[in-house]
């Protein structure tokens, strides 16, 4: 009797719908493990040029741009785009941890400690014995906490400078030089609104941007430079402090305007167009009409329409 040949059963590749089911079976946790392998591996011999090339400094426009993108996408409404730039975001401290554990200065797992154990720090009405009535004492303690942490830091300076002139400490601590102006004066002016130093009433901060408005204005009048210099800055600086006041962000708010002049004047530019002229040619006047005409056009237009946002069909 002929010995029967028994057949070996292939084994399946796994379906590309099985391949989703098991990404999704992920933790976020084996998903940052994987993101920072990733990183790893274009840094290493053999990765990719571009990658090993990076150094810190020559990242900082990308960190910045991304933290941009993200803002514009969580503005758009599109929930894609915004979970997209949200992972560029992530990728840079990311590529920066890699490159100071290289160094052999820190690692990722230490900028997560840090960031996990300062959160549970400064929030003592959540995970201590301490007890906060709102969000405006939640805050008068996180200054409280931060105060507390930077004299803890200066403490610790072990050099015959740091004992002999203890650096003082001020609220205004942490806020960074290298913020855009708008965001750098935000932070100030809300640092010290948190220990009561802010106008009672929104009037007073109108009031305020008035007068600081007549000083540029006397010191435009006299055509002394440095003085209009000064003078503008402090109008600026109001504008940032009413903004605030109102909680609106200004660089925000700022890049809305720029936004909407922008968009106005490539309409102006088609209209022109389409007259058959150039926009750069036209009289002030017909500038003038046109600007008016895409304004009253905007306004016909859905808000979604000019935001970007999805609309449904």
């Amino acid at each position: 009797m002929p010995t029967r040949l028994k057949r070996t059963k292939r084994r399946k590749k796994p379906s590309r719908n099985g391949k989703q089911r098991q990404a999704r079976r992920l933790t976020p946790g084996q998903w940052f493990e994987k993101l920072v392998a990733v990183q790893a591996r274009l840094r290493a011999p053999g990765g990719c040029p571009w990658d090993r090339e990076q150094t810190h400094r020559t990242l900082r426009t990308y960190l910045i741009e991304e933290a941009y993108e993200v803002l514009e996408a969580l503005e758009s409404g599109n929930d894609a785009k915004f979970r997209e730039e949200m992972g560029d975001l992530l990728l840079q401290i990311v590529f920066h941890s890699q490159i100071a554990r290289e160094e052999g200065r820190f690692t990722v797992a230490e900028v997560i400690r840090e960031i996990h154990d300062k959160m549970i720090r400064r929030h003592p009405h959540v995970f201590g014995k301490s007890y906060a009535k709102d969000s405006a004492e939640v805050l008068r303690n996180w200054e409280q906490i931060k105060a507390e942490e930077r004299r803890a830091n200066a403490n610790q300076g072990d050099s015959k400078a740091d004992k002999e002139a203890p650096k003082e400490t001020s609220l205004l601590d942490g806020v960074s030089r290298a913020l855009p102006a708008t965001l750098e004066g935000f932070q100030l002016t809300r640092k010290a609104s948190r220990i009561g130093f802010d106008w009672e009433e929104v009037g007073g901060v109108f009031e305020k941007l008035a007068e600081e408005s007549a000083e540029l204005k006397r010191a435009a009048s006299g055509q002394d430079q440095v003085k209009m210099e000064e003078e503008i800055g402090d109008l600026l600086f109001a504008a940032v402090n009413l903004s605030r006041f109102l909680n609106i962000d200004p660089e925000i708010a700022l890049k809305k305007a720029n936004a909407k002049f922008s968009r106005r004047f490539k309409e102006m530019e088609g209209l022109a167009r389409k007259n058959g002229q150039q926009f750069k040619d036209l009289p002030r006047q017909e500038m003038e009409a046109l600007w008016d005409a895409t304004k009253q056009a905007e306004r016909q237009r859905p808000l979604t329409e000019m935001s970007g946002a999805p609309r449904k069909q």
